[in-house]
């Protein structure tokens, strides 16, 4: 059987972006909404969309959003 190469899903560059909200998350300077001007982001969650998001602007190699 010929072995298939699996692709990742998410870039390095996408992982840099998500850990850097995550430490911007952690020291309390990560904020939500347009411009930053919403509440600041106690969410995990909330943190690692934020850095997709932030992510795929850039750029990096960031699966699609899944319509809701």
């Amino acid at each position: 059987m010929p072995s298939k190469k699996s692709s990742q899903k998410y870039g390095k560059a996408a992982g840099k972006t998500v850990a850097s909200a995550m430490r911007r998350k952690k020291k309390g300077t990560l904020r939500s909404g347009k411009g930053g001007k919403g509440g600041r982001v106690k969410s995990r969650k909330q943190a690692i969309a934020i850095g997709l998001s932030e992510a795929r602007k850039k750029g990096a190699k960031v699966p699609k959003k899944e319509a809701a």
